[in-house]
This record gives C-alpha cells, structure tokens and sequence, in this order.
C-alpha cells in the first residue's frame, strides 16, 4: 500500500487507464499545460502528448458534444469539468445525446464517455459555484452517476467507469483533492453500483455519500461515547443505487438516518427514503430522517455558509430522534 492524494488517485487512475487502452484520452479546460485546474491530470500531457491530452476552449457545450461523438468512431474519452456547475452549459449535450444514443441508435451505437469534475460546495464559492447536481443527472435514464468520497474508493471507481461501455457522470470535491489514502500498489478496481459499509453498527443506519460523508463519521464517534452504535454506509455511486445493502442494514439496526449535501426537494435520500419505507416498513421503528442543505442558494458569507451545510451536530440530533432520546 502507499499513502496518496485525491488527486493523485485520479490521476494515476486516468494513466493506468490510457496506457492500457489508445483509445482512452482525456480533454478540458486546463487539463495539459496546467496540470489542470486542480492538478488532477500532472504530467499526463507530457506522457501521452497533445492528441490524448487536449486542452479545450472555454466552451462546455461544445467539447462535450466532441466528446460524445468520438465515442461512435471508437474513442472512449473523459471530459473534465473546471466544476459540474459548469456542465449546465453543455448539458444539452450530456442528457439528449449522451444518455440517449444506444437507445436511439436501436444498439448500433454506445457511448463510454467519463465526465468528472468537482461538484457541491467548496466554501466561500458563491451560488452559482456551489452546487450539487448528483440527483439531477441520476435522474436521467442512461447515465451512471459516482461521487466517491476518499481516494481508495476514488481511483478503484474511476477505473471501472472509464472502462463502462455506458456514460459516467463521475463527480468529486474541490475541497478533497489533498485528502490521502492508503491506496494499493497495483491493479485494482471498485464496480459501480455497489455501497460499502464504512462502519459497523447496530443502532442506526447513517446512509451518506461523497465529502458529506465526513460529517457522519464526526457523529459517530461522538455518539459512540453515548453508547449508540452507528453504521456508516457510504453508497460511492447513486444511479444504480445500491438499495440491497442500504435495507440489509436497516433490518439489523431499525432506524436510519439519510445524510446528503443537496436542496431538500427531490433528491437521492428522498428516493432512498421511499424505497427504504416501501420495502423495509415492518422493520421500521422510527421514521427514517433525512438531512440536506437549506432550500436556499448556497451564501456566500461564511457565517450563512456554515448554517446552510449540513454538519455532524444535525447528523447526532436526527440520530438521538430516531432513538427516541
């Protein structure tokens, strides 16, 4: 094992990647000659050169829309978004093209295209940069959806959706790049649509995914210190969700508790949360409680911010409701 960064994990992942297969190559905003806005992509222009790593203009729309189409001449690309706030300008591209060919093409046609990028909040970052759009995409028929929350799970994830035959919406944080993780020598992969228990548990179930995911783990070693056990399941990809480990979990500990950094209304935990109702009820001995941001735009002001961003204080409240204490 070796100790690397978010970034790194990315990195080494998109590499490992166009080594193994020419028709791998990477294209954004700063992706080459800056090492990428980030620094997710350092040194993969001066390895693989300026056919595999491409340096776009500022046009979302439009690289997408390259992108997409290279997929039906053989290429299997990854697009980087400066940040998914930005894939509002090629989303055209993403939802009617992208999720949609092998449908319409009756088969002839798949597209295995990566787009990746930070997503959410990254502090004083302002409304319109501040955004989580998870729900949005895995709201759509034909796209797979992963936002990953450590660097192991990162790199494992990234691997298997670059060499997915369908669209990956692969989503990460700006404020977990300099995260690090023990990360394995050689080869490996993580496949897409399966959750993995986090920590052991026996009283409540806390379901969460990506950097959010942090704040559940604060909760549960201060609640720990109270006696109650939590179990921690982090899903790594929301569309396909994996709905099996999330009821097992909620028929051993009988509560659950859904941790999600996005608006209030029509997101991943309320999904969850109706599939966890419908198919888990008589197992039930709480209402499930579900935590997300204010149903504002994100504040720019720190002090706002902060009162905007679910944290671990509301992630032990909802667990102590759900434990009648």
């Amino acid at each position: 094992m070796k100790t690397i960064q978010f970034r790194e994990a990315i990195c080494e992942a998109m590499s490992e990647e166009m080594r193994r297969d020419e028709s791998v190559y990477l294209m954004g905003e700063e992706v080459a000659e800056y090492n990428g806005a980030y620094k997710a992509s350092k040194g993969m222009l001066d390895e693989f050169g300026a056919k595999r790593v491409i340096d776009t203009p500022i046009s979302e729309l439009g690289f997408a829309g390259i992108a997409i189409g290279s997929t039906m001449t053989g290429n299997r690309p990854i697009v980087e978004y400066m940040t998914f706030n930005f894939s509002l300008v090629g989303i055209d591209q993403i939802i009617n093209n992208a999720a949609k060919i092998r449908q319409m093409s009756g088969g002839q046609f798949n597209c295995p295209i990566v787009f990746r990028g930070p997503t959410a909040s990254a502090g004083q970052l302002g409304a319109t940069h501040s955004q989580a759009f998870e729900s949005w995409f895995a709201n759509t028929p034909g796209l797979k959806v992963v936002v990953p929350s450590n660097a192991y799970d990162a790199k494992g994830l990234l691997k298997s959706a670059i060499r997915d035959d369908d669209p990956v919406i692969f989503m990460e944080s700006e404020q977990m790049y300099g995260d690090k993780s023990d990360v394995p020598e050689g080869e490996y992969t993580i496949p897409l649509g399966v959750a993995e228990i986090k920590r052991e548990g026996t009283d409540v179930t806390i379901v969460s995914f990506g950097k959010i995911i942090k704040e559940a783990y604060i909760a549960a070693e201060e609640l720990q210190k109270e006696g109650i056990s939590c179990e921690i399941i982090d899903l790594r990809t929301v569309r396909p969700l994996d709905k099996k480990t999330v009821l097992e979990s909620v028929k051993k500990t009988n509560r659950l508790v859904i941790l999600e950094e996005a608006w209030p209304f029509g997101n991943v935990s309320t999904d969850l949360a109706y599939s966890v109702q419908s198919e888990a009820f008589d197992y039930l001995d709480a209402p499930i409680v579900k935590i997300n941001t204010a149903d504002t735009p994100a504040p720019y002001s720190s002090v706002l911010l902060a009162e905007w961003l679910p944290n671990h204080e509301e992630v032990i409240k909802a667990v102590k409701k759900v434990m009648y204490k």
